[in-house]
C-alpha cells in the first residue's frame, strides 16, 4: 500500500490528491498548516488518514512531520510538494518583501521539506518525489513573471534531483499544470503585488483583469488533474515532467518552437563564439 506525503492538502489541487490516493486504497499523511480546519473535510473509516500540522517554511516543523508519518506508516513512497502561492504583478511592480515571501514558500519551502523526507527515501531505496510546478515555470508572460521565477527554480532543481536520485531508486517529477479550476485565482492564493504603474497597464494590468475574469473558469478540472497524479506515482517508469491540460500542452508546444526557430536564426552567432580549432589544440 503507497504513502503519501502531500503539503497543502487543505484545499485546491493538494486536497483533491489527497482524495484520489484515499480511493485509490492508499495511505495518505496531509500535511496542512492548521489541522483543525481540515478535520472532516476527508471523512475516513479506514485509518489511511494522518493530518499533520505543517508550515512548510518551518525547517524543525518539517523534520517533525516526516519523521512522524514514517512512524505512523511504517515509510513514505510520494512525497508530493504542493504547497504554494502566487503573485500577480509586473517585475517592477513586485517589491523585494513580496519576492523573498514568495520564493520562501515556494522555493525554499519545497527545499525544506524535501530535506526532511529524502533520508526516508534514500534508507527504502525507493519513493517519488513530485514537485508540482506550473506551465509558467516553463513558459512566461507580463504580469506573473515573480510567480513563474519561483516555478522556473522548481524545474531546475527537479532536473538537479533528478540526476542526483536515480541511481538511488528514487524517482523525480515535475507536474506542469495548466489553468485548474479551483480558488488558486482567489486572492487568498494569488497576491496582487502592492504597487501598481500606469504604464504596464496593458501589459501586466491585463493579466490582472483576466485572471479575476477566469476565476473559477479555469478549463482544468482538479479532480481529472488528481487523478493523473495518482497514476503518475503508480507508473513504473514516470517522465520527467507531465504537463497537465490542453493549455499547458499549448504553452510548451509554442515556446518550443519559438526557442527552436530562434536557435536556427542565431545559431551561426553562438557557435561562433568558440575557440578556433587550431588554437583548442594549442
Amino acid at each position: 500500500m503507497t504513502v503519501w506525503f502531500i503539503t497543502g492538502a487543505s484545499r485546491g489541487l493538494g486536497l483533491e490528491l489527497v482524495r484520489a490516493a484515499l480511493a485509490h486504497g492508499d495511505r495518505v499523511v496531509a500535511a496542512v498548516r492548521d489541522p483543525r480546519a481540515f478535520t472532516g473535510t476527508v471523512p475516513d473509516a479506514s485509518g489511511n488518514l494522518l493530518v499533520l500540522p505543517l508550515d512548510v517554511t518551518d525547517e524543525e516543523q518539517a523534520r517533525a512531520a516526516a519523521a512522524r508519518a514514517a512512524e505512523h506508516f511504517g515509510r513514505i513512497d510520494v512525497l508530493v510538494n504542493n504547497a504554494g502561492y502566487g503573485v500577480v504583478g509586473a517585475v517592477e511592480e513586485t517589491s523585494d518583501d513580496e519576492v523573498r515571501a514568495l520564493f520562501e514558500t515556494n522555493v525554499f519551502g519545497l527545499l525544506k521539506v524535501t530535506r526532511a523526507v529524502l533520508p526516508v527515501l534514500r534508507a527504502q531505496r525507493a519513493g517519488h518525489v513530485i514537485n508540482i510546478g506550473s506551465v509558467g515555470g516553463f513558459a512566461q508572460g507580463a504580469g506573473s513573471g515573480i510567480y513563474g521565477a519561483s516555478k522556473f527554480a522548481l524545474e531546475g532543481i527537479t532536473e538537479a534531483l533528478h540526476a542526483e536520485v536515480a541511481a538511488l531508486g528514487i524517482k523525480v517529477t515535475v507536474v506542469e499544470p495548466g489553468q485548474i479550476r479551483t480558488d488558486f485565482f482567489d486572492p487568498s492564493s494569488l497576491r496582487p503585488a502592492a504597487h501598481t504603474i500606469d504604464d504596464y497597464e496593458r501589459t501586466a494590468g491585463a493579466r490582472r483583469t483576466d485572471f479575476a475574469r477566469t476565476n473559477h473558469r479555469q478549463p482544468g478540472d482538479p479532480v481529472k488533474a488528481a487523478q493523473a497524479v495518482v497514476a503518475l506515482a503508480h507508473t513504473a517508469e514516470p517522465p520527467l515532467r507531465l504537463p497537465l491540460g490542453s493549455d499547458s500542452v499549448a504553452r510548451i508546444e509554442a515556446k518550443l518552437a519559438h526557442v527552436t526557430g530562434e536557435l536556427a536564426a542565431w545559431r551561426h552567432v553562438a557557435l561562433s563564439t568558440d575557440h578556433d580549432t587550431a588554437e583548442a589544440r594549442a
